[in-house]
C-alpha cells in the first residue's frame, strides 16, 4: 500500500463529498479501506509488546503515552489511518448508512485514540441510536484527551443537556459555565448557551466555585487535564528549537485555549527550566567522563534522543 497513493485517493474522495458526489465518495473510500486492512492483517500484527497506530504528529504520540501509559511498544502504520476511517464515516452518514459510519469512527479511534473529534462524533452516532451509556462514556473520555479546546466545549455541552434532562438544572449550568469559560466559539455550546439565557440552567446562576463543586460530585472536571497542555508545550519548545516557528505558534496558542495564557506561560516557564537544569547536568556529567568512556557516553545520549515520544 503507497501512503502517496492513499493520500491522493483520500484527497479525490474529500473533493468528491465537496461536489456533492457522496455516493461515488463513499465506493472509493470502501475500496481504499479493504486495500488498508488488507495490508494491515499482512504487515501489523499487534501482539501484548507492540501495537500499532496512526497518530498525526509526534504530539499525539507522546499525549497517548501520558494519558493512557500505555507500556507497549508503540509503531507507526505509516499511513493516514485515522483520516481514512474519519472520511469514511463522512461519507456515510451523508448516504444515510449509520452503521458503516459507526463502525468507521471506531477504527478512526483505534488508529489514533488522541482524535477527540472522532470520539464526539461517535457519541452522538451512539445518542442517535439510542446508547445514551456509550454517548456519555465517549463524551466523558474527551475530558482527559482534547487538545482543541473546542472538543471540551462540546463535551461539557453534551453533559449539560444530560444533567437537564436528568433535572438537574444547576448541574447543567455548571457544565455550561465551565465550557463557556474556554472562551472558545463551537456550535453545540453555543446553541446551548443561546437556550439557556434567562432559565433554571443559566450558566451565570452559578460561580466558578460551585460550578467545580457540582461537576465534581458528578465525577467531572471543570476544565482541561493539564498533561494535554504539558504535551502540547514540549511540542512547541521542541519545535522552536528546531525553527518551526509556525507548529509552536499554533500548539502554544492550543495550550493558552485549553488552560488560560497565565497557567500555560508558568507550565511553560517550567517547562524551559527543566530543560536546562536537564542539559546542565548533562554537562556536568560530559566532563567528569574519562577521556576513554566519553564515546561511549555520548552513543547512549545519541540513543536516548532518539526516543519514540520525541523526548
Amino acid at each position: 500500500m503507497d501512503e502517496s497513493g492513499m493520500t491522493e485517493g483520500l484527497a479525490h474522495a474529500e473533493a468528491l463529498m465537496i461536489e456533492g458526489q457522496n455516493d461515488e465518495a463513499l465506493d472509493v473510500l470502501l475500496g481504499i479501506a479493504e486495500d488498508a486492512e488488507e495490508y494491515v492483517d499482512r504487515n501489523c500484527p499487534t501482539t501484548d509488546e507492540v501495537q500499532w497506530f496512526s497518530f498525526p504528529t509526534i504530539f499525539e504520540r507522546l499525549a497517548y503515552r501520558r494519558v493512557e501509559k500505555d507500556p507497549r511498544e508503540l509503531r507507526d502504520v505509516g499511513e493516514p489511518m485515522d483520516r481514512l476511517y474519519g472520511d469514511l464515516a463522512l461519507a456515510a452518514v451523508h448516504t444515510g448508512d449509520y452503521d458503516i459510519a459507526t463502525n468507521a469512527l471506531k477504527q478512526a479511534v483505534r488508529w489514533n485514540p488522541m482524535g477527540c473529534e472522532n470520539r464526539l462524533n461517535l457519541a452522538d452516532l451512539f445518542r442517535v441510536n439510542g446508547d445514551i451509556n456509550e454517548y456519555l462514556a465517549l463524551t466523558y473520555s474527551v475530558f482527559e484527551r482534547a487538545s482543541d479546546a473546542r472538543h471540551l466545549a462540546r463535551a461539557f455541552a453534551n453533559f449539560s443537556e444530560y444533567f437537564l434532562v436528568q433535572q438537574k438544572p444547576r448541574t447543567a449550568a455548571a457544565a455550561l459555565r465551565a465550557g463557556r469559560r474556554l472562551g472558545v466559539r463551537e456550535r453545540a455550546l453555543d446553541h446551548a448557551l443561546d437556550q439557556a439565557a434567562g432559565t433554571t440552567h443559566d450558566p451565570d446562576l452559578v460561580g466558578d466555585d460551585e460550578a467545580r463543586d457540582l461537576l465534581a460530585q458528578e465525577g467531572l472536571p471543570d476544565g482541561a487535564n493539564a498533561e494535554i497542555a504539558i504535551c502540547l508545550l514540549m511540542c512547541a519548545t521542541d519545535a522552536a528549537q528546531a525553527g518551526q516557528q509556525d507548529v509552536a505558534t499554533n500548539l502554544t496558542v492550543r495550550a493558552r485555549d485549553l488552560v488560560g495564557e497565565d497557567a500555560s506561560m508558568a507550565l511553560l516557564r517550567l517547562i524551559r527550566q527543566s530543560d536546562e537544569d536537564l542539559a546542565a547536568d548533562q554537562g556536568a556529567a560530559g566532563k567528569e567522563d574519562a577521556p576513554g568512556e566519553k564515546g561511549a557516553a555520548d552513543g547512549a545520549e545519541g540513543t536516548a534522543g532518539g526516543d519514540a515520544d520525541g523526548r
